[in-house]
């Protein structure tokens, strides 16, 4: 019995009669006009549904009493952008007219069907109600009162549920709406794998570094050096906050500005960190790097990252050899060092396959692994 009563406690069931009841005053009110001719509301709502905002407002509508509360409703609040939405709305609006003017009656005749009947099974004479203006008194009319008060309420729960299921169906996405919602999704889920890279690369960075700089500066037992060592973990560390408070600033607030990612303009930053750390890298670098794509710029700059970490991880400090190269619209990108013992296998690592996605993402290419006696990564990104 709770159960079935259960809808009368929800305030949805409430809000959709409401809902119902809208398009019901339009019709009141010209009734007032012209009582002759109460088909002119629903042959008015014909042109009305073809204008784009109209869609717009019934969505908006239809999502905040038909689906209160709900995040994902299934109906649309675009304006119609297509022959076809705008024939959909029409249908809708003639639809939800139709369902109104019965729900209208059901919740105006049914309670008055019940309070006659009560009436003549109290003994005093039924009104001028049709169909029921020839009732006798008699106490049996007390067994059918609760009738229309059940016809009531599933006809207030069924056509909630109808006109919702309806708005679902006329109000719901188009499939370039669906497209776009896809795609939308789509790049947040690129948007989640781009942040995880710029995790793994830029505090897996600085924690090398740390690691390297101080034993190193345990090894060494030279004041001078231990002192440029922790200049070195100082920045490594305060540049790998600032990356790690960009990243937070993201994920907690889209819309929130969030400082610059690093570029390739700042590789000297990398280059200086892998020298405190004891690799001797020669580094040459042709062509406009401030003129790069932002696109390829950031990224080139978190391949190189990658890779000298990988180097000082790996091998430690050794001699490194940088290029980067800017020509025929390609953005060219090598770093090479001696091969450990033993030498490891293909690239299988998480950096490694980061660097090999970064450059797919660009429509590019990368290659790691060992070549004539050292160990290469190199990435070519079209600048287009």
């Amino acid at each position: 019995m709770v159960r079935f009563l259960r809808p009368l406690l929800r305030g949805t069931t409430y809000t959709r009669l409401l809902h119902l009841w809208v398009p019901m005053l339009i019709v009141s009110v010209w009734l007032f006009i012209d009582m002759s001719t109460p088909w002119v509301p629903a042959l008015v709502l014909v042109p009305v549904g073809l204008l784009p905002a109209v869609r717009h407002g019934e969505g908006v509508q239809a999502r905040l009493l038909l689906t209160p509360g709900e995040a994902e409703p299934g109906i649309s609040e675009a304006p119609s952008a297509t022959w076809r939405d705008r024939l959909r709305t029409v249908l809708w609006l003639e639809l939800r007219m139709l369902l109104g003017a019965v729900a209208m009656f059901a919740t105006v005749w049914l309670p008055a069907t019940a309070f006659e009947l009560a009436r003549c099974a109290w003994g005093h004479a039924s009104s001028e109600l049709p169909l029921l203006d020839a009732l006798p008194p008699h106490p049996a009319w007390a067994l059918l009162t609760p009738l229309p008060l059940l016809a009531l309420y599933g006809a207030v729960v069924g056509l909630g549920e109808l006109i919702t299921a309806c708005a679902r169906r006329l109000l719901g996405p188009s499939a370039a709406e669906r497209l776009a919602a896809l795609e939308e999704r789509t790049e947040q889920l690129l948007e989640r794998t781009r942040i995880a890279r710029e995790l793994h690369d830029s505090i897996g960075h600085a924690l090398t570094v740390a690691v390297v700089q101080a034993g190193a500066a345990r090894a060494a037992g030279d004041p001078g050096f231990t002192e440029r060592a922790l200049d070195a973990i100082e920045e490594t560390g305060r540049a790998a906050l600032e990356d790690l408070e960009r990243v937070l600033g993201v994920l907690r607030e889209s819309e929130r500005p969030v400082s610059a990612r690093p570029t390739l303009a700042d590789a000297g930053r990398l280059l200086e960190s892998a020298r405190a750390s004891g690799a001797k890298v020669d580094a040459e670098v042709t062509g406009p790097l401030a003129a790069l794509p932002g696109p390829v710029s950031r990224e080139g700059y978190r391949i190189l990252q990658e890779s000298l970490t990988n180097v000082l991880r790996h091998a430690g400090a050794v001699p490194v050899r940088v290029r980067v190269a800017v020509s025929d619209g390609l953005l060219a990108l090598e770093v090479r060092n001696p091969l450990p013992a033993p030498a490891p296998g293909p690239g299988r690592g998480s950096g490694l396959r980061g660097i090999r996605e970064r450059a797919a993402l660009l429509g590019g290419s990368a290659r790691t692994g060992p070549d004539e006696g050292d160990w290469q990564v190199r990435a070519e990104l079209p600048l287009r």
